[in-house]
């Protein structure tokens, strides 16, 4: 399924050359997780009461066009493969149907100590609700607005 969260340009994320700076994508990715997450009923509090925590170890970026103050863009939540104690996030940022910037992000699932960790089997079936190839459809959540 793929997650959509809904984020509306707002002026102090502006550069000097008046479009989005390269390091608000990557904060509006990391707020689309979270919101994917808490809608399955893994959001951060969750987790930790289980004694999990999701660790990003690895982020790629692709820049291919800028938002500009005044944009509304939608950003793009998918798994795109779990495996025992990680899983691999595609998201790609759209204003309509324009693509933006696309990102890849890989994640650890720890314990609460930071150690790797084999979460059971429950945690890993909402998670794979997200899978690519789970189902189809999209849930909507509001950020930046």
């Amino acid at each position: 399924m793929v997650h959509t969260t809904e984020i509306r340009v707002r002026f102090g994320e502006l550069d000097p050359y008046r479009h989005v700076n390269h390091a608000v994508y990557v904060m509006w990715m990391e707020a689309a997780r979270t919101v994917a997450l808490e809608d399955i009923d893994l959001g951060l509090g969750d987790l930790q009461d289980m004694g999990y925590q999701i660790v990003v170890t690895d982020i790629a970026v692709r820049f291919r066009r800028p938002a500009v103050a005044g944009d509304t863009v939608t950003v793009e939540t998918e798994v795109a493969e779990i495996r025992r104690a990680s899983s691999r996030w595609v998201q790609r940022i759209m204003r309509g149907d324009e693509l933006l910037v696309s990102g890849e992000i890989r994640a650890g699932i720890c314990d609460e100590t930071g150690r790797p960790t084999r979460p059971p089997a429950g945690l890993m079936e909402k998670m794979s609700r997200l899978d690519a190839g789970y189902g189809s459809g999209s849930v909507s959540g509001p950020v930046g607005q």
